[in-house]
C-alpha cells in the first residue's frame, strides 16, 4: 500500500463522520494519546545543580528523558551511554513487515536527537554497580553518577528457540518482525510470497513479557487481509498460538479479538509456547500442558522470548523474587519508576519491571513522572507525579482499519477521544494515526516537546 492509497483513505473520511479538516485538527491536537501532553516535569525556570546524571540506553526512553532533564537543569552533567549509532523507530517495524513503509522509514541517527549539552558515550554498558554508584562500559571505563536512569530496552532471546537462525529470516517461509529493520523487510517478502500461494501460516507470542504485545495479533490480521486481497484466503489456514489462556491481557480486548479471529477463520490454540523450529522441514514444535505439539507451516512469524539485557539481569537492579525475577526486569515502583532498593536509580521503558508499559506510548507518560521524581530529589521536595500504567496499542485489523486500544494497570480502557474514536471499533482514523500521525509525535517526544 503506497502513500496515494493512504491519501485516498484520508479523503474517504466522510464515510466515517469526519472530514479531512476535522482529521487534521484532531491530528494536530493529538493522536492516540502519544500526541497528548501529560503533566510536564519541565520547570518554568531551570534548576541549578551539579548533579551527575547518567542514562543507560539512548532509545526512545533514554533520549526523551535526556531532553526533559536538559530543559529543566542548569549546570548538571547529563550523560547517555549506548553503543548503537542508529536510532530505530520500533513502532514502525510492523508497517515495514506489512509492505506499507520502506525500511528507511524506521532508521535514523541517535545523534539527530541528542539535546544540546548532553554527552553521548558510544559504548555498551557491561556492568551496573548501584552500590558504588557507577556503571562500567564495554571498554572497562567507569562512569560514576549521582542519579541513574536505566533505559536499555530489552534482549530478543532468539537463542532460546532451538534451531532458530536469524540469518534465515526471510527465507523458506521464516519471518520475524522484531529483529531489525532489514529483517522486518525480509519478513514482508516472505509473507507476501505466502499470500501469493497460500498454505499454513503460523503465528504466536512468547511466554515472557514483551514489547508491543499486540504486534503478533496485528500481523495475523494483516496476513489474513493480504490473502483475501489476492484471492487466496481459501487456500490458506491461519493458526494463532497464544502463550496462555488469553489473546490479550485486557479481558474485553481479548474477547473482541477472539470474535474477529472467529469471523475471519483464524484458528486459535491456547497455552502454546514455541520451543523449536526446523527451518529446512518447516516444522515448529510448541510446548503445551499435554506435551510437545508439532505444527507444519508454510509461513511462520517467530516472536522470540524477551528478557532484560544481560548486564541488567546480572546486576543487583533486577527483581530478586516474584514473576519478573527470572527474566531480570528492574525492580521499580510501578507508579513512579524509582528503584525499590536504590533510591537514586530509575528505570524507563521496556526494561522496567512493571505490569504494563512496554510501548512507546507508555514511555511518553513514564518519562515526565520519573524525571519529576528525580528533580524533586535534587530540589529537596516531594513529587506527586504518578504513572497509572497507561499503554496504547493501535491494533491493525485489516489494511485501512485499526482499533485504538488504550488501557491502564487495572485493565480499564482509557480512550483519549471518547465520542470520536471508539476503542473497540475498526476505524480508518485509527489506521491513519498509526501509519501517518504517530511518527512525527514520537520524534517530538524524543526532543521533549510532546
Amino acid at each position: 500500500m503506497d502513500h496515494q492509497t493512504l491519501a485516498k483513505i484520508v479523503d474517504d473520511a466522510g464515510r466515517q463522520g469526519l472530514n479531512r479538516r476535522s482529521f487534521l485538527r484532531l491530528g494536530a491536537a493529538g493522536a492516540g494519546s502519544l500526541l497528548l501532553t501529560p503533566a510536564s516535569a519541565r520547570a518554568a525556570t531551570k534548576t541549578r545543580s551539579s548533579a551527575r546524571i547518567v542514562i543507560a540506553g539512548a532509545g526512545a526512553a533514554g533520549l526523551a528523558a535526556a531532553s526533559h532533564l536538559a530543559a529543566c537543569l542548569e549546570g548538571a552533567s547529563i550523560t547517555l551511554v549506548d553503543a548503537r549509532k542508529e536510532h530505530f523507530y520500533q513502532p514502525g517495524f510492523t508497517l515495514v513487515a506489512a509492505g506499507i513503509k520502506p525500511m528507511s522509514y524506521v532508521v535514523s541517527a541517535t545523534r539527530d536527537y541528542l539535546p544540546a549539552g548532553v554527552e553521548l558515550i558510544e559504548e555498551a554498558v557491561a556492568e551496573f554497580d548501584p552500590e558504588g554508584n557507577k556503571l562500567v562500559t564495554a571498554s572497562g571505563k567507569p562512569v560514576p553518577y549521582d542519579y541513574l536512569i536505566v533505559a536499555t530496552g530489552l534482549k530478543l532471546d532468539y537463542a532460546a528457540i532451538a534451531g532458530m537462525e536469524v540469518e534465515q529470516i526471510g527465507n523458506n517461509g521464516l519471518g520475524s518482525i522484531y529483529h531489525s529493520p532489514a529483517k522486518a523487510e525480509a519478513t514482508w517478502r516472505a509473507m507476501s510470497n505466502f499470500a501469493d500461494t497460500g498454505g499454513v501460516g503460523v503465528f504466536l507470542r512468547p511466554g515472557t513479557e514483551m514489547k508491543c504485545a499486540g504486534a503478533p495479533l496485528k500481523y495475523t490480521f494483516i496476513t489474513d487481509d493480504y490473502l483475501r486481497r489476492r484471492g487466496n484466503r481459501g487456500k490458506a489456514e491461519l493458526v494463532y498460538n497464544a502463550n496462555n489462556k488469553a489473546l490479550f491481557s485486557v479481558p474485553i480486548v481479548h474477547e473482541k479479538v477472539r470474535m474477529l479471529f472467529e469471523d475471519r477463520g483464524v484458528k486459535v490454540n491456547y497455552e502454546r509456547i514455541l520451543e523449536s523450529v526446523d527451518i529446512g522441514r518447516k516444522l515448529a514444535v510448541f510446548k503445551t500442558p499435554i506435551g510437545p505439539v508439532e505444527l507444519q507451516y508454510d509461513f511462520i512469524n517467530v516472536i522470540p522470548p524477551m528478557r532484560a539485557p544481560d548486564p541488567v539481569r546480572n546486576s543487583p537492579l533486577r527483581w530478586q523474587e516474584g514473576g519478573w525475577a527470572n527474566d531480570g526486569w528492574i525492580e521499580v515502583d510501578k507508579h513512579n519508576l524509582r528503584h525499590k532498593r536504590f533510591a537514586n536509580v530509575f528505570a524507563l521503558g521496556d526494561v522496567a519491571g512493571v505490569p504494563k508499559g512496554k510501548t512507546a506510548a507508555s514511555v511518553k507518560w513514564q518519562v515526565p513522572v520519573a524525571v519529576d521524581h528525580l528533580l524533586a530529589s535534587i530540589e529537596g521536595r516531594e513529587s506527586s507525579a504518578h504513572y497509572g500504567g497507561y499503554t496504547s496499542c493501535p491494533l491493525i485489523t485489516r489494511l485501512g482499519q485499526a482499533m485504538l486500544v488504550e488501557f491502564d494497570y487495572k485493565d480499564n480502557l482509557v480512550p483519549s477521544f471518547p465520542g470520536v474514536i471508539a476503542p473497540l471499533e475498526e476505524l480508518w482514523i485509527s489506521w491513519v494515526m498509526k501509519t501517518m500521525a504517530l511518527k512525527p509525535t514520537y520524534i517530538s517526544m524524543l526532543r521533549g516537546r510532546a
